[in-house]
């Protein structure tokens, strides 16, 4: 009997993976990405419709930024390695920056260097729009706050979230980019929610 139960226990394993629930929409959010053209850092235009058929993790950064920006690149880049590594296809990442002035496509590609990212992943690193523009297409997408530098200083204000897309261009949900406070950056959680996406047709 313990053997004909311990033989059960891989089928009841793939039984509880097949069932696991649907990545649910998080209730502040639930909106189409509105429409948007920007430039990536290889100067290629990035439109939303770029971003159809794929699941999408977006976030928003900045390269001078001197705090949470290079964590929450890394953590991202964690992400596409542990997407890499089991395989998933059908998703991407977009980070747009909050200082377009500064931050040319240039510049976006010299900050990439830093990190290692899996060299088939598709990440945009995007400017070429107004800081008027991240403004407005930050709040009314996303629900987060872009806000420019105090006098005599270079660093923005800005969400730490990562958002999740689906493949119809539909935000779903957010999470901790970065650990701050009682806040931590759920990889795993990240990672599950982007698979179970990316397998529906």
């Amino acid at each position: 009997m313990k053997k004909r139960m311990l033989a059960l226990i891989p089928m009841l394993l793939v039984l509880a993976a097949c069932n696991s629930e649907p990545v649910e929409t998080q209730a502040s959010f639930g909106n189409v990405i509105t429409d948007f053209e920007v430039v990536n850092q290889n100067e290629e235009t990035v439109t939303q419709e770029d971003l159809e058929g794929k699941v999408w993790i977006a976030d928003f950064i900045f390269t001078n930024c001197t705090t949470v920006c290079p964590p929450m690149t890394l953590n991202m880049s964690e992400i596409a390695q542990e997407l890499d590594d089991a395989g998933v296809e059908d998703y991407g990442f977009i980070s747009f920056t909050v200082d377009p002035e500064r931050d040319d496509s240039e510049t976006l590609e010299e900050y990439i260097q830093y990190y290692e990212i899996p060299e088939d992943t598709e990440w945009h690193f995007v400017t070429g729009y107004d800081d008027k523009f991240i403004r407005e297409f930050a709040e009314v997408n996303f629900k987060t706050l872009v806000i420019p530098p105090p006098e005599g200083s270079d660093q923005y204000t800005h969400g730490t979230a990562f958002y999740l897309l689906n493949k119809d261009g539909k935000i779903m949900k957010q999470y901790a980019g970065v650990d701050v406070g009682d806040s931590r950056f759920p990889l795993k959680e990240i990672v599950a929610d982007v698979t179970k996406l990316a397998n529906v047709n």
